[in-house]
């Protein structure tokens, strides 16, 4: 791609770095950048230095926080009762959007992975288990949501997790795996589809 100028070149390579974004939007981008009115553009770079130099992880849960502890862990509304475990920040969002979960939450910061040299030491588990043997908790730990991703990874995350907490006297869970509303049956992998009679619940006309 030729460039009539070195720093629309420069522009495009950087924003083409961000996922999703190839060369062709990332050019689009620029140029629309460079339309906007000067404090537009300012507003953008501005914000995104402040992001990088004032962003803080939360010192309990290390969700993104603007302070040392995040508004979900200080929120008196929440269940701290239940702990849901997610891989990364984006779950944590995803489960708050669905306005059904009222608990607390702890990120992993990733799933064990032989294959990319993830181990357990490299994952905020221990966090976990020192936070529910916590002496300064109000409300002691009842349950342990596991909210990983349906792969050989997060089951066997799960697995170490739950081998983890085998002693202590807490319900762990994890989130049902079933044939999304709306599907056909013809149209579901095997591996949902059997997980999914496996998880069977009991009907209700109630």
């Amino acid at each position: 791609m030729n460039f009539p100028s070195k720093l629309i070149e420069d522009a495009v390579t950087e924003i083409s770095r961000l996922p999703g974004i190839g060369k062709k939007t990332a050019l689009r981008l620029t140029l629309h950048l460079l339309k906007q009115k000067e404090p537009v553009t300012t507003a953008l770079t501005d914000s995104l230095l402040n992001l990088r130099k004032n962003i803080q992880y939360c010192e309990v849960c290390h969700n993104i926080s603007d302070s040392t502890i995040c508004s979900i862990c200080e929120g008196n509304k929440r269940d701290k009762s239940v702990i849901c475990v997610v891989e990364d920040l984006p779950d944590v969002l995803a489960i708050e959007n669905t306005n059904q979960y009222t608990g607390l939450y702890h990120v992993l910061g990733g799933v064990i992975s032989p294959i990319q040299g993830i181990g357990p030491d490299e994952l905020k588990i221990e966090s976990l288990i020192k936070r529910i043997d916590s002496p300064s908790n109000k409300t002691p730990v009842d349950e342990i949501i596991l909210a990983l991703p349906a792969t050989m990874e997060g089951d066997t995350t799960s697995f170490f997790i739950t081998r983890k907490l085998k002693d202590k006297n807490i319900k762990v869970s994890s989130i049902a795996r079933g044939i999304p509303v709306g599907s056909e049956l013809e149209y579901t992998d095997e591996i949902t589809l059997g997980r999914s009679i496996l998880t069977r619940i009991k009907y209700s006309t109630e």
